[in-house]
This record gives structure tokens, sequence and C-alpha cells, in this order.
């Protein structure tokens, strides 16, 4: 589970996220990554996961937001991962991530989008 201040919750940061952000694309998941704020320069880096009924049910889509988040956490830990704090991510999941195993296509797009932007 993330903690609640890496938690991405609101529409609106969501929309600015996936409108003004970089992307990179995995066969089961599109990170999109706002830099960071000077405001926000202190702040903790924050996520928020969309997984469409395209995906699977609702235990499917669960699952598959559950691995998304543990893949993320995992991430956060990896001192080769260097995540810029106050910055904003937005993973979506795709169709294929149903049955595929998510978290190394997670942690491969946050570090290709890291090294993108640093």
């Amino acid at each position: 589970m993330l903690p609640t201040d890496h938690r991405l919750t609101s529409p609106d940061d969501f929309r600015r996220t996936i409108r003004s952000g970089s992307k990179q694309v995995t066969p089961t998941v599109i990170v999109h990554c706002s830099r960071v704020d000077r405001v926000e320069s202190n702040a903790p880096a924050r996520f928020g996961i969309t997984v469409s009924k395209a995906v699977g049910g609702s235990v499917v889509r669960h699952r598959v937001s559950r691995r998304i988040r543990h893949a993320i956490a995992d991430a956060m830990k990896d001192p080769s991962i260097e995540i810029p704090p106050g910055s904003r991510w937005v993973l979506r999941a795709l169709p294929r991530a149903a049955e595929a195993d998510v978290a190394s296509d997670v942690r491969t797009a946050i570090a290709r989008t890291v090294l993108k932007s640093g």
C-alpha cells in the first residue's frame, strides 16, 4: 500500500499529469509523469493508477491495481531509480496487464522516464 502522501487523488491532478507530462509505453502499462513544480519541490512524489474495464472485470482490475501499487512501492525503494520529489505520476493499465507480469514493465517505464528527464 502506498502511503497517503504519495497518492494522487484529485481528478484535476490526473488530467494535468496526463496532458502536460512525458509518457512511456510498455506492453502492459502507460506511464505519464509531470515534472516538479518549484512550489512542490519538497513534496513527495505522488502516484495515481487507472485500470479501465477493458482490462477485465472487477476482480481482475483490483488485482492489476494491487500489482501496480506494489511495483511502484518497490521502485520507490530502489536506490538505482531516483524518483524526483514533487513529481506526479499516472499509471494506466492496458488490457494485456490482466495476464502479464506488470511489475517489470512498471519499473522499466518509471526508470526510463526518470532517465529521460534527468
